[in-house]
């Protein structure tokens, strides 16, 4: 199956849902790596898993899993060669401890689960393993008991510290000693044995500093009364590490020689824990194993949509009379929910998932699903949302066969009505010639009239109420969807005309064209707009508007034979069209009675040239000459 596929179709939120159920880390894991099978001998093998499970918990029996641990991080360790540390040495028992007991539990449970019963005959029985690390792990550390070397040790050890002890006892009984002692108890500090000493005295005391308080105001010390013990204490301790070493060697090598056997235990046990999540499930929703077949018939008795509490039930067909179904009706009608229910129990089925449904339920297992479903337009390939449907279409195309199911939200949608629905009945003739299985949605009269009048192909319709106009979410196969925006419209007061002609331009497309005698206010609007836009007459200093630019402009020579108008625009003469140009403010209101209008088309520098002349400036005078 393709990504695309799994992701539209919500697969991995139901397996999700699934693993809730597991009671390890191991099933969940190998419920990640699960994917729909095409096979169907797969498939039927999947079910049959589940429904002995299924089998076993209606009876009341319960597979003790708990206790079971991932120990797959253990086991690649010791696969590098090193050891366990007695945590994870407490995690291998249990884990064998729990194989054993699920052993014991299949074992004689072949009348309700024949194949769980069989698995469990590889699972080997490690229990001397599992006894050897009871005896040598207590809690988190090596028990003395582990070896008779351990032992002696730890009793030398025992025997060291108390002698220690005693030296300290009688060091903090020691007259001499009290006022430099801040606290009369003894202390292990960094694995040493210390006395809280004021800091003020350090060099009173002979030994060495371990540590000193926050505060600085006490340091503990380790007095030289006794180093002697100290030195034999640390030879020991390494004494004592060197055999706790050989311990947990001597078990991990225990699990090494073995690590074939417990390979296969992992593998058995992953498999019981994502079978019984499986179980868990199907009880949790009253799930069935569906009837299997391989032709593309697919029959869905009140099935329910996984990702939907109390959701409505499914009734769907398809595969036997017709190979293709078209379904219409309103949106949030449902729709859409339609084709992921279809999609997701095809997958849960074909992954051994039970299906929320009733007996008579049957699926056909699909090489491929195919889905073009919701709006993958996108902005960073500057696709639209038409482009990216024909996009997914194009490789649909060419990949789809006869045990391929085609799921087709809206096909044709995103482009112009009349091309879309035509490009879609194209498509789903094509598809339904490769003898694909199709569902797919419309709104386009079209494509519901082409299925209606095709042998193997049938309308289906989601049911709404009429009253109030609320969804029933209900599929009606055999039934083409109503009209309901016509409904809608009706409802909402659109006049009975109005509601009839448009069926009528539905059916035939006969529309009418008959012209409308123009009364006396279209005919005084149609002036006024003349008037406004076309038949003003632009004086010489009119501002207008320069709509090529939007930016104003001054009249300065009047409209032509052409229409064509000068203007002054940033400072040059321009030639338009009068309809290139709007009326921004007439002359009449821009300039006083009497104004000269040559005035606005010369520039400040030879008007103040003109003024200095004739105010008899000498210097204005001889530029003239020169420019003369």
């Amino acid at each position: 199956m393709k990504e695309i596929t799994l992701e539209k179709l919500h697969y991995y939120e139901l397996k999700e849902i699934v693993k809730s159920y597991c009671v390890s880390g191991l099933g969940k894991a190998l419920l990640d790596k699960l994917k729909p099978s095409e096979n169907i001998k797969v498939v039927e093998k999947r079910l049959n898993e589940t429904s002995e499970g299924r089998r076993l918990m209606d009876a009341s029996y319960h597979m003790p899993l708990e206790g079971i641990f991932n120990v797959m991080p253990m086991i690649e360790k010791v696969d590098k060669g090193l050891s366990l540390d007695p945590d994870e040495l407490n995690m291998m028992s249990d884990f064998l401890r729990g194989c054993r007991k699920v052993k014991t539990f299949i074992k004689d449970k072949e009348g309700y689960a024949p194949t769980l019963s069989a698995y469990g005959e590889n699972i080997s029985d490690l229990s001397y393993i599992e006894d050897e690390i009871n005896i040598s792990i207590k809690g988190n550390m090596v028990d003395s008991n582990a070896s008779k070397e351990l032992k002696k040790i730890r009793k030398h050890i025992d025997i060291c510290e108390g002698k220690i002890r005693e030296r300290l006892d009688k060091f903090l009984r020691n007259g001499e000693n009290k006022e430099y002692i801040q606290e009369f108890f003894i202390s292990q500090r960094n694995g040493k044995f210390t006395i809280p000493i004021k800091a003020a005295y350090k060099n009173q005391v002979l030994g060495n500093i371990v540590e000193a308080s926050s505060k600085g105001t006490t340091v503990f010390m380790e007095p030289n009364v006794i180093s002697k013990y100290t030195t034999e204490l640390s030879i020991l301790k390494a004494e004592e590490s060197v055999e706790e070493y050989r311990i947990l060697a001597t078990l991990t090598e225990l699990i090494y020689e073995r690590i074939r056997d417990i390979k296969m235990n992992i593998e058995v046990i992953s498999e019981y824990d994502m079978i019984w999540a499986k179980a868990k499930y199907s009880n949790a929703i009253n799930g069935i194993k569906p009837k299997l077949n391989e032709r593309g018939y697919i029959k869905i008795v009140q099935g329910r949509y996984p990702l939907i509490k109390n959701g409505v039930p499914l009734n769907f067909e398809i595969g036997k009379d017709y190979r293709s179904l078209v379904i219409t009706g309103p949106n949030a009608g449902g729709k859409t929910v339609v084709l992921k229910s279809i999609g997701m129990m095809i997958l849960a089925v074909q992954s051994g998932f039970h299906i929320e449904a009733k007996e008579g339920t049957e699926i056909s297992v699909f090489r491929n699903i195919f889905v073009d479903i919701g709006d993958d337009q996108s902005i960073e390939n500057s696709l639209s949302t038409f482009s990216s449907h024909v996009k997914n279409l194009v490789s649909i195309i060419k990949e789809s066969t006869k045990s391929s199911l085609l799921l087709f939200d809206e096909i044709g949608s995103g482009t112009e009505p009349n091309e879309g629905a035509a490009l879609a009945i194209a498509i789903l003739e094509e598809l339904y010639k490769k003898g694909c299985i199709t569902v797919a949605t419309t709104h386009y009269g079209e494509i519901k009239n082409f299925s209606r009048q095709h042998p193997d192909f049938e309308n289906a319709a989601m049911e709404f109420k009429k009253d109030t106009l609320e969804p029933l979410y209900k599929l009606h196969i055999g039934k083409s969807g109503d009209s309901n925006a016509l409904y809608i419209s009706k409802k909402m007061g659109i006049p009975d005309l109005i509601i009839e002609k448009t069926k009528q331009y539905i059916e035939d497309k006969n529309y009418n064209y008959d012209l409308v005698k123009e009364s006396k206010i279209v005919k005084e609007r149609i002036d006024v707009r003349k008037e406004n836009e076309y038949e003003y007459k632009y004086k010489v200093g009119d501002r207008v508007i320069f709509l090529e630019k939007n930016e104003a402009a001054i009249v300065y020579k009047e409209k032509d034979k052409l229409n064509n108008i000068t203007l002054l625009y940033d400072g040059k003469f321009i030639e338009v069209n009068i309809r290139r140009i709007k009326l921004d403010v007439k002359a009449d209101d821009l300039y006083p009675e009497g104004y000269d209008m040559n005035q606005l088309f010369v520039s400040f520098k030879d008007r103040k040239l003109e003024h200095d002349i004739e105010r008899g400036s000498k210097k204005a005078i001889k530029k003239l000459l020169k420019q003369n």
